[in-house]
């Protein structure tokens, strides 16, 4: 443990946003998130960022976009019903190509829902969530350290596509506390920003905007949206694989359920039951390739998709192994977790 220190999910995110160079936060409390932005309001003023508590969710995310049309690594976070709030700034910030980091550490839903920890929100994060034709980068860390990690991932990618990245958890990684390094850094992407709104001495304004109004104008730049879109999903496909070559049957699971997932195949494994794990990081692009290199080399193989909601990352399952292999599906929510007994007992009946 030398070298590590203890920090809750929550916090590991804020300190590594502040490690990735955010220097500009605006957010509104809400359960399970308050240790965020708890943590943003101690640890900004430290590194002369700046530090608001918004009036609201919809005032956040509009805090961020300015902050980020003049160039600053601005982020915002809340959990689902506030993350609902903030959909149209969303909107607006993908339209206007905007790079910007949104956090949401799921709760229950829908409605008002409770605090317990779920993943009900993947439809509305990886299906853009807001109004008009356009995606989020979508990135799911499965611990304390990775929730550190990929906030240097996610502020590279938001900058490298000028493009919303949402970093989607729950409550239980929120709340959880691991122990960890904080002074890794994985990725650097230029700082340069010339499209931003700090002055226009010496060249020509600068405009950000996402309002096409004359005829055409709009269409000509969804299709260059679409065209940033197509290369993401080429490039930016992440995941975890665990014993893919031998698998006869392979368990899909994100965020805390993978977690979960790993321990039933470790116990499996233990029995000599040849089972494994597909853990995507990015849920949007969502990674498609690997299910499609295991249809072509084993064509006997079983899915398994557990989730903390009724039914949503299946969809991308489904789509991606195009009915070569069969799926099946293990699903809670509104505080309802798949343990290791409920995996092993439905693989008992496969």
């Amino acid at each position: 443990m030398k070298n590590k220190i203890l920090m809750s999910g929550n916090e590991a995110i804020a300190e590594g946003a502040i490690k990735a160079g955010c220097r500009f936060y605006a957010g509104y409390p809400i359960t399970p998130q308050n240790e965020l932005i708890a943590y943003m309001s101690s640890r900004m003023p430290e590194v002369k960022g700046v530090f608001i508590q918004a009036e609201s969710e919809l005032a956040a995310i509009n805090m961020v976009y300015g902050a980020s049309a003049a160039g600053v690594r601005a982020m915002t976070s809340s959990s689902s019903p506030g993350v609902s709030l903030k959909q149209e700034g969303i909107s607006y910030i993908a339209g206007a190509e905007l790079p910007a980091v949104i956090v949401n550490v799921m709760r229950g839903g829908p409605g008002l829902g409770n605090i317990a920890p779920a993943q009900s929100d993947y439809f509305q994060a990886t299906r853009g969530g807001g109004h008009g034709d356009y995606r989020s980068i979508v990135i799911a860390p499965s611990a304390v350290q990775e929730a550190f990690d990929l906030m240097f991932l996610g502020f590279g990618l938001a900058d490298k596509y000028r493009n919303p990245v949402i970093v989607l958890t729950d409550g239980m990684l929120g709340q959880m506390m691991e122990p960890i390094k904080v002074a890794s850094c994985k990725f650097q992407v230029s700082s340069k920003k010339p499209w931003a709104l700090t002055g226009c001495a010496g060249r020509k304004p600068n405009i950000v905007k996402s309002f096409f109004l004359a005829e055409g104008a709009l269409e000509i730049a969804n299709l260059k949206l679409q065209e940033k879109y197509k290369t993401i999903q080429e490039k930016e496909q992440r995941f975890e694989g665990l014993f893919l070559d031998d698998a006869n049957i392979i368990l899909v699971a994100y965020g805390s359920m993978a977690r979960v997932a790993k321990g039933a195949v470790g116990a499996l494994r233990r029995n000599g039951k040849k089972v494994g794990l597909i853990r995507p990081i990015t849920l949007w692009p969502f990674p498609s390739k690997v299910f499609k290199s295991i249809c072509q080399r084993n064509k006997k193989s079983k899915v398994l998709v557990i989730e903390m909601s009724y039914g949503q990352m299946i969809e991308d399952v489904l789509l991606s192994v195009n009915g070569k292999l069969p799926v099946e599906f293990i699903g809670k929510s509104g505080g309802g977790i798949p343990s290791e007994e409920d995996i092993i007992n439905k693989i008992k009946l496969l």
